[in-house]
C-alpha cells in the first residue's frame, strides 16, 4: 500500500530532525547572511513560482520548504511547495 504524501513528508521530517546535520542550534554548512539568518536563493524561488504557474506569487499562500533548510533541505524548487499562511504558521510552531 502506498503512503500518502503527508505520511511521506512526516517521515522525511522526522528522519531529518534526527540527523546529525542539525545537532547544534545552527546547521553547519548552511549559507547565512551577516545577521545569522539562513540565506535563500531568490533565483530558485522565482523558478518555483514560474514552474507552478504563479510567477507573481499566489494570494493567501507562502512558499515553504518541504524539508527545512535548517534540517539539511536544499533550497531548490523540488523542495518547495505552496502553503496557506495558516498552515505555515502552524508548521512554524512545531518546527
Amino acid at each position: 500500500m502506498m503512503k500518502s504524501f503527508s505520511a511521506r513528508l512526516l517521515a522525511a521530517l522526522l528522519l531529518a530532525s534526527a540527523s546529525p546535520v542539525d545537532a547544534s542550534p545552527r546547521a553547519v554548512g548552511v549559507p547565512r547572511a551577516v545577521d545569522g539568518r539562513i540565506r535563500r536563493s531568490a533565483a530558485a524561488k522565482r523558478q518555483f513560482m514560474r514552474q507552478t504557474g504563479y510567477p507573481h506569487g499566489r494570494p493567501g499562500y507562502v512558499i515553504d520548504h518541504i524539508i527545512p533548510l535548517k534540517r539539511g533541505g536544499k533550497d531548490i524548487p523540488a523542495n518547495m511547495q505552496w502553503q496557506t499562511k495558516a498552515e505555515a504558521k502552524a508548521k512554524d510552531r512545531w518546527e
